[in-house]
C-alpha cells in the first residue's frame, strides 16, 4: 500500500522510529474506511511529524505508545492546515491503535486513578454495563473525586462525607438542568455503592442523596407550524447527493414521524416497492411497523438512491458522504437538520429534528385524525404517550372550554 501511494519515498515511512512498523496497516485502514488517496498520503505526511512528537516525549517504539502520549500530539487549537491535518490523523491513530489492541494501559500514578480504573472495571465485567454507559460514569466520578481533592488540597481518593456529597450535587445542579442532574445523582449513587461494598466508606451514604423533581408532561413538545416543515422541505437544495439525501430523510421523518434512529437504520430491503409499503424497525420498542409508501416519500427516496447514494456494500439506505465511508449515526440527522435549518432562514427555535415527529402528530390531531391512529403510526405502545399532543391543539381546547358565567346568571342563581 505504501508503495502504491509513494512510489519513490515510501521507504520514508515505513522506516519510522515509533510509527514505521504500523505505516503499512494505517494506510491500509484509510484506504478501508474510503479515503481517496489523496487524503491518504495527507494523512500519512501528517503522521511522520506525530512521529517525531511521539519521540520528544521520549516514546521509542510503538509499544511504549500511550493514549495520553498520542492525544498529546495534537495541537492545542490551530487554524493552519499542518495543525488541522496533526489533529485529524491523532484521532484517526487513536482509533486505529484501539482497534488492535496496542494502545499502552497508562501506569496509575495515584490512589484516584486506581480507584478510578477499578470501579470502570466493575461496571464492565460485574455490572456488564455498555461502554458508552461506563464512560457517563467515569466522567462524573473523576469530577466527584476532583471536587473531593479541592476541598483536601491532596491528590488522593479520600473517604466522602455527606457534606462532600452534599457540596458536589449543589455545585453541580447550577451549571446543569434538573433532567441531567437526575442522571448525575444516579452515577454518584453507583459510585457510593460501590465504596461502600469494598466497606471503605460508611453504608447508607447513597441513600441521603435527594434526587431532583422532573416531572411527566412540564414541558410541551416541540412543534413547529405545519406551514413551517413544509417550507423548510422546500428549502433544501436537491442539486447536490447530499441535499437529496437529507430531504428524503427529512421526508420519512415529516411524512410518518419516524426517529432519528429508525431513518439511519432502514435497509433496502425494507422498501417494498411492489407492494408499496415501508417497514420500519422501531428501535425504542422493538416492534416492526409497516407503513404506506406515499409517492412524495418514494420519489424522494428514489432521487436520492439513483443520483446520491454511493456504490456500496451497506444496505443501510443513508450513507456517510464523507471519508470516512460508512453509516450514519443519528446525531447526523441533527446535524443536518441544524445545518439546513441555518440555511432556511426560518424561525425553527429547535435544535433537534424531533420537532417534525411532534408537528406530524399535531398536524394529524388538527386534521381530525384519532390519537388511536396517531399512536399506531408514531409507534407508541400506550394511549397515554399519545395524549400528550392534545395540549398543542389549543384552537380545539378552546372550543370545548365552558363560557365565564355572567352576573345576570349568577344573580338569578342567588
Amino acid at each position: 500500500m505504501l508503495q502504491e501511494l509513494f512510489p519513490r519515498v515510501h521507504g520514508r515511512y515505513s522506516s519510522l522510529p515509533v510509527l514505521g512498523p504500523i505505516a503499512e496497516g494505517f494506510a491500509a485502514f484509510l484506504v478501508g474506511r474510503g479515503y481517496p488517496q489523496r487524503p491518504v498520503r495527507f494523512h500519512l505526511r501528517a503522521a511522520r511529524r506525530v512521529d517525531e512528537r511521539l519521540r520528544r516525549r521520549r516514546c521509542r517504539s510503538i509499544t511504549e505508545v500511550t493514549r495520553a502520549d498520542l492525544l498529546g500530539c495534537a495541537p492545542a487549537a490551530g487554524r493552519s492546515q499542518e495543525d488541522v491535518g496533526r489533529s485529524a490523523v491523532v484521532r484517526l491513530l487513536e482509533v486505529y491503535l484501539t482497534e488492535q489492541g496496542m494502545l499502552r494501559r497508562p501506569e496509575l500514578s495515584n490512589p484516584a486513578e486506581q480507584r478510578l480504573d477499578e470501579y470502570g472495571r466493575y461496571l464492565e465485567k460485574v455490572r456488564g454495563l455498555a461502554r458508552s454507559t461506563i464512560e457517563a460514569h467515569l466522567v462524573t466520578a473523576s469530577q466527584f473525586v476532583a471536587h473531593l481533592n479541592n476541598l483536601s488540597g491532596v491528590a488522593t481518593f479520600p473517604r466522602p462525607t455527606a457534606q462532600d456529597v452534599e457540596t458536589f450535587v449543589r455545585d453541580t445542579g447550577r451549571r446543569i438542568s434538573r433532567a441531567t442532574l437526575q442522571h448525575t445523582v444516579a452515577h454518584l449513587r453507583s459510585l457510593l455503592r460501590f465504596l461502600a461494598a469494598r466497606g471503605e466508606i460508611t453504608a447508607g451514604l447513597d441513600s441521603q442523596i435527594d434526587t431532583p423533581r422532573v416531572y411527566r408532561g412540564e414541558r410541551l413538545p416541540r412543534s413547529l407550524p405545519w406551514a413551517t416543515v413544509r417550507a423548510f422541505l422546500e428549502s433544501i437544495d436537491r442539486s447536490t447527493p447530499l441535499g437529496r439525501r437529507d430531504y428524503a430523510m427529512f421526508q420519512l421523518i415529516a411524512n410518518y414521524g419516524l426517529r432519528a434512529s429508525e431513518v439511519v437504520g432502514l435497509r433496502l430491503d425494507d422498501i417494498q416497492w411492489r407492494t408499496g409499503c415501508l417497514r420500519v424497525a422501531q428501535r425504542k420498542t422493538g416492534t416492526p411497523l409497516i407503513l404506506p409508501l406515499t409517492d412524495t416519500v418514494g420519489d424522494s427516496l428514489v432521487a436520492y438512491i439513483r443520483r446520491g447514494r454511493s456504490q456500496t456494500c451497506y444496505r443501510e439506505v443513508f450513507l456517510r458522504h464523507r471519508a470516512p465511508a460508512g453509516l450514519l449515526k443519528p446525531t447526523a440527522v441533527t446535524e443536518a437538520f441544524q445545518a439546513w435549518s441555518r440555511r432556511s432562514g426560518l424561525s425553527i427555535p429547535f435544535q433537534g429534528c424531533h420537532c417534525l415527529r411532534h408537528s406530524y402528530a399535531v398536524h394529524l390531531l388538527r386534521q381530525g385524525t384519532s390519537l388511536k391512529t396517531i399512536g399506531d403510526l408514531l409507534g407508541h405502545r400506550s394511549a397515554e404517550s399519545t395524549c400528550v399532543y392534545l395540549r398543542l391543539a389549543v384552537e380545539d381546547l378552546r372550543e370545548v372550554a365552558l363560557n365565564l358565567p355572567t352576573s345576570a346568571d349568577q344573580e338569578g342563581e342567588a
